[in-house]
């Protein structure tokens, strides 16, 4: 699926993509909406209202924006999000993909909408940050990664050949707006959210785990036929 001799720079999605989407949709839709009531004590039906609020947000700086919300809400949401941080964790095989990466060598570059503080909260949790050459945060460039100036903005600050870039992200309109500004190696992932269905991107060749796009991607029985000299020739 990939030529690796083509990749010189991989730009890798944090959330839905590296870690299990679990922890966001669970925060953003449940624990957040039924905290905010509880702190302001407020009724019920107001937790609806907070969801759609939240919603409207989408695809901008402000839905990425703790800063933003904490404000907007009266709340600290980082101390919210610590209250169920035991939810955060790496999807299925990235930590093998990573690991692969760093020996492979070309150059890992986390390209994500999540602000400082969440980045602050979540490396430190998840050890991603051994495996990454550089994160790049829409907040840090002013533009969410949905728009086409982020792109030209990453490219300022971490320089990088579009037709020898592979970018992978779980969100459609991201890998949409990529491909626009001509990066040519694109994938999805079918399932962001471990606990959701699995997605189907129209557009977008979509992941179920890494390994397939690593070198020598067979089953592992054929593997183990190999490693014992037995289909080293397929």
């Amino acid at each position: 699926m990939i030529d690796w001799r083509a990749i010189d720079t991989v730009l890798l999605d944090m959330d839905g993509t590296l870690l299990d989407l679990h922890f966001d949709s669970h925060f953003w839709l449940e624990h957040l909406p039924r905290r905010y009531v509880e702190l302001h004590r407020l009724d019920e039906a107001t937790q609806e209202t907070l969801r759609s609020r939240i919603i409207r947000e989408k695809g901008s700086l402000n839905w990425y924006s703790l800063a933003y919300w904490s404000r907007e809400l009266g709340v600290d949401i980082l101390a919210l999000k610590r209250e169920v941080q035991h939810l955060i964790g790496l999807r299925s095989d990235a930590l093998d993909f990573l690991q692969w990466l760093k020996q492979a060598h070309p150059r890992v570059v986390l390209a994500t909408n999540a602000d400082r503080e969440s980045l602050e909260l979540k490396l430190p949790l998840t050890g991603l940050e051994e495996y990454l050459d550089a994160i790049v945060s829409s907040a840090d460039v002013g533009v969410p990664k949905e728009a086409q100036e982020f792109w030209f903005a990453l490219q300022e600050v971490e320089p990088f050949d579009p037709e020898r870039t592979l970018f992978i992200d779980d969100n459609p309109e991201v890998l949409e707006s990529a491909r626009e500004y001509g990066v040519r190696h694109l994938l999805g992932i079918k399932q962001p959210d471990s606990t959701r269905p699995e997605k189907e991107l129209e557009e977008f060749i979509a992941l179920d785990r890494f390994a397939a796009i690593l070198p020598d991607h067979r089953p592992p029985g054929q593997r183990q036929q190999a490693t014992n000299g037995e289909g080293a020739d397929e």
